[in-house]
């Protein structure tokens, strides 16, 4: 199998799970016991914790906190900040995002979209002029996750914060981080993490959060995580993630090379009389969105998992909606809407099976094509 959705999940690092599973199948105390074995689980999370950390911002000035996943960290940032006033998100943003801003309305929060440009960037304009005294929270992805496009968060919360000081920022880093050179600047508070899609395991995820920053837990209990996060610790979600990253950050430059020549090679083997480019030159190239007019992209994508190729589409999952709102909100029109393929990619992956894969998915194409 070619598999080329790893924006949805990676394959997990074997190297990585094995080293942490023998850690907690030896140390399997709850951390937050206390006495000899708690102790020590309680530092090899907070090794992990401070490993993860060190990888994306300053340990003085920010702290991370485990979660179960991008999805949580999302909705433990947006309903923690967003309380009063008004909250200004995009219309590019991911599910985990998007659901919690709709249900702000319901708690009287006032919610502002910006649009998006054609690429699936934030109009960054558009965002700036939503944001006044009131607004108590920004949240803008970094790379969009169903076109690659990059935003430049740290010049939109320097901007966010010139206008309003008191303003929170928060960036969904799902698909950033272990991916870009990318380290939190001063202006940004909050920044979401999620193992899986660097090759850790599924269920475990991050925060990391400004020090000074006050939040309210969406879990209670224990107290565990600073109060933050109650219930026992994930320790052996939280080591396979910190193992997961060491190993991805000890080559970020040149796996973002070889993945880089890899969506170029692709984009120039699919035909262009087949297949349209949304995907920005200038995104993220571990992402290249395309589309077939007047194809089915799930159609598409289940015949070349039959010919052994596994792609992504650009419909938002569990939507009632037969097209992607993100990609809607482009600006794209159904003819291209209805024909989405979205190639993600590893450093993993070969020349040999990029060249494969777009023959397969002209061939795909083709067919489907003569059948209409």
């Amino acid at each position: 199998m070619i598999y080329l959705d790893n924006a949805a999940t990676t394959r997990p690092d074997g190297s990585a799970f094995a080293r942490a599973a023998s850690f907690a199948n030896e140390c399997f105390y709850n951390p937050s016991a206390r006495y000899g074995g708690g102790f020590s689980a309680a530092a090899a999370l907070n090794e992990a914790r401070g490993s993860l950390l060190s990888r994306i911002a300053d340990a003085a000035k920010y702290e991370l906190v485990f979660t179960s996943g991008g999805t949580e960290s999302d909705n433990f940032a947006i309903f923690s900040a967003a309380r009063r006033g008004n909250a200004v998100t995009t219309a590019g943003e991911h599910a985990a995002v998007e659901r919690p801003f709709s249900e702000l309305k319901n708690r009287g929060v006032e919610v502002r979209i910006a649009p998006v440009n054609r690429d699936g960037s934030a109009d960054a304009a558009a965002l700036l002029s939503l944001v006044d005294e009131k607004t108590a929270l920004v949240s803008v992805m970094h790379v969009n996750n169903e076109t690659g496009a990059v935003n430049d968060i740290s010049a939109i919360a320097r901007a966010v914060k010139a206008k309003n000081p008191r303003c929170v920022v928060h960036s969904d880093g799902v698909q950033a981080f272990g991916k870009l050179p990318f380290r939190m600047t001063n202006e940004i508070d909050l920044y979401s993490l999620s193992a899986h899609k660097i090759g850790g395991i599924k269920g475990v995820g991050a925060l990391v959060k400004r020090r000074t920053l006050a939040l309210s837990p969406l879990l209670c209990g224990g107290g565990q995580e600073g109060t933050l996060r109650s219930g026992t610790e994930n320790l052996l979600g939280a080591l396979d993630f910190a193992y997961a990253a060491e190993g991805v950050f000890a080559s970020l430059s040149s796996r973002f090379e070889r993945v880089r020549a890899l969506q170029a090679r692709l984009w120039g083997e699919l035909d262009a009389n087949l297949f349209t480019r949304i995907s920005p030159e200038n995104g993220s190239p571990y992402i290249l969105t395309v589309a077939a007019a007047g194809t089915r992209g799930e159609v598409i994508q289940r015949m070349l998992w039959e010919m052994g190729v596994a792609v992504g589409t650009g419909s938002a999952c569990s939507s009632k909606k037969p097209y992607s709102r993100v990609l809607e909100a482009c600006g794209y029109g159904k003819e291209l809407l209805g024909g989405v393929l979205r190639f993600s990619f590893s450093a993993k992956n070969t020349e040999e099976e990029i060249v494969e894969a777009a023959r397969l998915a002209n061939e795909a194409v083709r067919e489907f094509q003569q059948k209409v």
